[in-house]
């Protein structure tokens, strides 16, 4: 007898899904406001085939509900408010590979996606993001002097990955077992791996700048206490690369300073609000690390 292909036995049968080409980990606090924008994204008509977990941790607000609208979308969840523990139940959620790492408040652009599956479909070890976009034309004089500078300096012109999404090959994540209890995930990350493994892939993402000087220095504070936490920890404690690096590139940056003034001298005022919420945010975050025991979130409210 005639074999009687699959689609003539069941011709009411729903076309299966397509397999995800990566996965992608959300970690989110209270971003119901926002999350939206990032999960649209994520799952317009075209965009490739991908396993999205969400892991909503501690919200108190419709985060959850919010992406529960989203079909296909897997929330998770947790009850405690930590950003750390928050990677780490996300990834072990996922199953695919590469593995793209998200903070809801981030736009990814068209072609963004693509390009960091296409470079991370490898057996090497390596770490990619796109190019970064800062939108800050609802922002203040000060604030858009700030990321005029910000731009310059060495570590958004040198193998950016961070400041909101960064993906990993299957070897790349083999490089620390769980993500450290530190604010700096994504500077931990970039420093497991060596400028020739970082990737910068095509494509944009947008990160949506402070509207004034008073959340920008909430959001540099946060950086600086995530960056000296970083610095004070030691490779073997996170990490399963010997050659990492987890010290201060604070000199680099201040050479960085003076020679723009040097080759721009139109932007010292910008470079002086730079050093001035960068000094400021420094001094604060060791404040806060002498007072207090647990992690002082400094939150920029004014894009939410």
């Amino acid at each position: 007898m005639t074999d009687v292909p699959p689609s003539a036995q069941r011709p009411d049968s729903t076309p299966l899904e397509p397999r995800p080409v990566a996965s992608v980990v959300i970690p989110a606090y209270d971003e119901g406001r926002v999350i939206a924008r990032c999960l649209t994204a994520l799952t317009a008509p075209g965009a490739p085939p991908l396993e999205i977990v969400v892991a909503a941790n501690g919200c108190t607000d419709d985060t959850v509900a919010v992406a529960r609208t989203f079909p296909g979308v897997r929330v998770l969840d947790i009850a405690t408010p930590s950003k750390a523990n928050a990677l780490t139940e996300g990834d072990a959620a996922a199953h695919v590979f590469p593995r793209i790492f998200l903070d809801a408040d981030i736009e990814l652009g068209p072609g963004s996606l693509e390009g960091m599956i296409a470079a991370l479909t490898t057996d090497e070890a390596l770490v990619a993001a796109p190019s970064v976009r800062f939108a800050t034309d609802d922002c203040s004089w000060g604030v858009r002097r700030f990321y005029e500078v910000y731009r310059e300096t060495p570590y958004v012109r040198s193998g950016l990955i961070g400041l909101g999404v960064y993906a990993l090959s299957a070897a790349g994540r083999a490089r620390f077992a769980e993500f450290p209890r530190l604010q700096a995930d994504d500077l931990f990350i970039q420093r497991l791996f060596s400028p020739r493994e970082r990737v910068t892939t095509p494509g944009h993402f947008v990160v949506r700048a402070p509207r004034d000087l008073r959340n920008l220095l909430k959001v540099r504070t946060r950086i600086a206490r995530g960056n000296a936490e970083l610095a004070a920890t030691t490779v073997d404690e996170v990490a399963r690369n010997g050659d990492a690096d987890f010290s201060s590139t604070t000199g680099s940056t201040s050479r960085a300073l003076l020679d723009i003034v040097r080759r721009r001298p139109l932007m010292a005022p910008g470079v002086a609000i730079y050093a001035g919420v960068v000094g400021l945010a420094r001094r604060r975050a060791a404040s806060d690390a002498g007072r207090t025991t647990g992690t002082v979130w400094h939150r920029d409210d004014s894009t939410r």
